[in-house]
């Protein structure tokens, strides 16, 4: 299993948050950009390094994520492609996506992008609070151990 993150939208506090993770459970985490993020040095932390441009760092996570994958990013269309993998998706947050938080999601982001296509404006997403940062946390935890457990020997 492997964490696949979203580097170029990712929060710098989750990204710490992801890497303590993979360090304190020896879980592959692998950041996709295109410019090298700053991470610290761990054998269960790499980037990956794509080419300048729109999407080409989620084309990338779409085609290497793998069934009992976890995605941590908040672009809708690359959860809906992780989960018909057979990943668990979570976004920045640490809300996980389903097909009807995807489908919601996608309807919201038309809807928004119509409202802004009118010359009305939004107020963007709201500030990432301490609450946000435990709940992200928390998620992440929850995800590694389901998944540690279903790897784990059976204890004798």
């Amino acid at each position: 299993m492997t964490i696949w993150v979203d580097a170029d939208a990712c929060p710098a506090v989750i990204r710490d948050i992801i890497c303590r993770a993979a360090q304190r459970t020896a879980t592959p985490a692998v950041f996709v950009a295109n410019r090298r993020p700053a991470l610290p040095a761990s054998p269960h932390i790499r980037s990956i390094v794509v080419g300048q441009g729109f999407d080409v760092a989620d084309a990338e996570i779409a085609r290497q994520c793998q069934e009992g994958d976890l995605l941590v990013s908040g672009d809708i269309p690359l959860a809906a492609q992780a989960l018909a993998k057979g990943a668990a998706a979570i976004n920045f947050r640490g809300e996980a996506y389903s097909s009807d938080t995807i489908e919601g999601q996608l309807t919201l982001r038309d809807f928004m992008d119509n409202l802004r296509g009118s010359g009305i404006q939004s107020g963007g997403p709201p500030p990432f609070s301490q609450a946000d940062r435990q709940q992200f946390a928390g998620k992440l935890d929850q995800w590694l151990a389901a998944r540690l457990r279903r790897t784990s020997p059976p204890a004798h």
